[in-house]
């Protein structure tokens, strides 16, 4: 009945309701978010490194904290992966977050961190929250298919940025859409920048990238602190940057970041490198890059580790069903403009049929380098997932980088409108890799 009743109601009929239930659930549980310090990320990208980061600078300070991202719940000492597709969803429900912060707050933890979509607060998943402090990472190409307009999808984030206004706003200066929240005139805002250092901002100078991660100094206030960071590519910088200025706002000693962010080795699923045996003489990185400016992130972070050793890129995507569907052939003509072999496989199809998906991304490939690709030869199309996985992993060899995306550390795969079934991209490159190697398969 409530499948039913949620195809049949417009959204805005159903935001009403949402709003009721946030009221309820905000009421009926003490309203948690104004017993502990909220601190919530918004952003197309990167908000699930943002917290993980945050989380990790807490830690090394000593300070309890609570996060709920997509990929993992952490309550105090205590962190637990999403491995159920009901705990895929970046902002969980209202009742859901009200639960965690009631849970917080019993835990004793002084923060919580949350990642905050746009849909979640166009329906109001997190309305009566007190935010004390908001991060804004980036805007890009997504969601278009809830929203309808960019404009609608920006309107969306800054709302809840003009509802907190006491919060301190951290913005990503590098972003176009920056200025939008610069004028929403929040109490207190520190700029971020990879790019365009100014006087008043946190800023990222001397950046050395490594295929591993980079070295950079972060310049605040007079202040420069050098800093080994552990995950690669750019925009793992800024994010960086982005927990930098959290940590700053809360009165972190900035030795005390800087341990926390060196400590953070990886993040499940997010530019993940998976090797399974010394032997292994290629790469297999994973990441959750599933629209196109992340894709063209990663692909421009790995082309610039193979720019000074060689070896080819070989890509592994596809698209999800049920989303915006104009993102398909261009995230096809970026695996073809910065790939050497592409296999376009499977990605949570939902109740769409799974070849006309992989067959729109696959039209986008021919557009990435013109007369360079043939069906079958250098790019195919295989509907099965583990197998796509499979035929890239035995194809790399010395110096290749084989680049997973679109499914990070997801453990199912969508394959009807609410049906699911097991599957995990970083078990079946291990799987493969131990089959390849000859070696066992390391407990998680």
């Amino acid at each position: 009945m409530k499948r039913y009743l949620s195809k049949l109601l417009p959204q805005k009929t159903k935001n009403r309701f949402h709003k009721l239930q946030a009221g309820w659930f905000n009421f009926i549980s003490g309203q948690p978010s104004k017993k502990i310090k909220l601190i919530g990320v918004t952003g197309t990208k990167g908000k699930t490194t943002i917290c993980n980061l945050i989380a990790a600078i807490f830690d090394a300070a000593g300070e309890k904290c609570a996060m709920e991202t997509t990929i993992n719940t952490k309550i105090a000492e205590t962190t637990t992966m999403h491995t159920e597709k009901s705990r895929w969803v970046t902002t969980p429900p209202a009742a859901v977050i009200n639960k965690f912060l009631k849970k917080a707050t019993k835990a004793e933890c002084k923060y919580a961190i949350l990642e905050v979509t746009s849909q979640a607060i166009d329906q109001y998943r997190v309305r009566g929250l007190n935010f004390d402090i908001l991060v804004f990472s980036n805007l890009s190409h997504d969601h278009l298919d809830y929203h309808g307009t960019k404009e609608n999808y920006l309107a969306a984030k800054l709302k809840v940025f003009k509802d907190n206004p006491d919060a301190t706003a951290i913005i990503n200066i590098d972003d176009p859409a920056a200025p939008t929240f610069l004028e929403a005139k929040n109490k207190h805002q520190i700029p971020y920048s990879v790019k365009k250092p100014t006087g008043r901002s946190l800023v990222a100078r001397k950046i050395l990238p490594n295929p591993t991660g980079s070295i950079f100094t972060a310049v605040f206030a007079g202040n420069q602190t050098t800093i080994d960071l552990q995950i690669p590519g750019m925009f793992n910088v800024s994010n960086a940057l982005a927990a930098i200025a959290v940590g700053v706002a809360c009165g972190i000693e900035m030795e005390k970041i800087k341990y926390g962010l060196e400590e953070v080795a990886g993040i499940p699923g997010r530019m993940e490198r998976i090797k399974v045996s010394p032997k292994q003489d290629f790469e297999v990185i994973v990441d959750y890059a599933h629209n196109p400016d992340s894709l063209k992130n990663v692909y421009e972070t790995i082309r610039d580790a193979l720019s000074k050793r060689g070896g080819r890129i070989i890509a592994v995507l596809g698209a999800t069903g049920r989303r915006d569907k104009t993102k398909r052939p261009i995230m096809g003509a970026l695996a073809g403009r910065f790939a050497d072999a592409v296999f376009v496989t499977n990605e949570d199809p939902y109740d769409e049929d799974p070849m006309e998906i992989i067959d729109a991304v696959a039209a986008g490939i021919l557009r990435g380098k013109k007369g360079k690709w043939r069906l079958n030869t250098n790019y195919w199309k295989i509907l099965d997932r583990h197998e796509a996985i499979s035929k890239a992993i035995k194809m790399a060899g010395h110096g290749d980088i084989v680049m997973i995306t679109g499914k990070g550390a997801e453990e199912v795969m969508a394959i009807g409108e609410n049906k699911f079934e097991p599957f995990s991209d970083r078990r079946v490159v291990k799987y493969e890799l131990s089959k390849r190697f000859k070696t066992s398969i390391a407990e998680e």
